[in-house]
């Protein structure tokens, strides 16, 4: 099965069960496990699948005048009221949850989480927000990045 999946994403079932282990017993010895497995994804340049929302009609004629291209990533609202952007490690998790059609794209790991930190609004990143569920705010992606 390995060889049908995206070499970007080959090695990230190690997160899902790191945070499946957290999520069975969510100490905070199996959060820095969690983070050190993201970490170790990072580095070997992993990457994430991540949803972007089509362009709305006004942003379409500008983004087509652009040479660069200009996506917006999805964000999912918490009950609380904050703004996420979810990533997925696989398009399986991707595939659990929302009931409707995605454009995704691949990401590397350590670019998304640097967009993240410097984005207004955004309070972090979502892994596999269906399922293997795992919610790094900006301080978790900074220890996660080294900083």
């Amino acid at each position: 099965m390995d060889e049908k999946k995206d070499k970007g994403l080959q090695g990230n079932e190690k997160i899902e069960e790191a945070i499946l282990a957290l999520q069975q017993e969510p100490t905070e010895e199996l959060l820095a496990h969690a983070l050190t497995v993201v970490r170790r994804r990072m580095r070997e340049q992993g990457q994430f699948i991540v949803a972007v929302e089509p362009p709305s009609a006004d942003v379409q004629e500008a983004v087509m005048q652009a040479a660069g291209t200009a996506m917006r990533l999805q964000a999912v609202q918490t009950s609380d009221g904050k703004k996420w952007w979810s990533a997925f490690t696989g398009f399986e998790e991707q595939l659990k949850g929302s009931g409707s059609v995605m454009s995704t794209f691949l990401t590397d790991i350590e670019q998304l989480f640097r967009m993240t930190l410097t984005a207004e609004g955004i309070e972090g990143v979502i892994l596999n927000p269906w399922n293997r569920t795992l919610m790094l705010d900006k301080n978790l992606l900074r220890i996660i990045l080294g900083e």
